[in-house]
């Protein structure tokens, strides 16, 4: 049976999108969650893609 999950979108013009994803990732990370996360850049040169990649090679 599979397990039901929860979809998050954060969308629209402004600052605040990237870094309150991220957040509740980690958040559900610390929570035993599974967590996929998908997102659409025009440059991966962000400090929040800079930082994922570090706390991605310390796990």
């Amino acid at each position: 049976m599979m397990e039901k999950g929860l979809v998050e979108v954060y969308y629209g013009t402004g600052k605040g999108k990237t870094t309150a994803s991220i957040g509740l990732g980690i958040r559900a990370l610390g929570n035993n969650y599974k967590v996929i996360m998908v997102q659409f850049l025009k440059n991966t040169d962000t400090s929040e893609c800079r930082m994922l990649k570090k706390f991605r090679a310390t796990i």
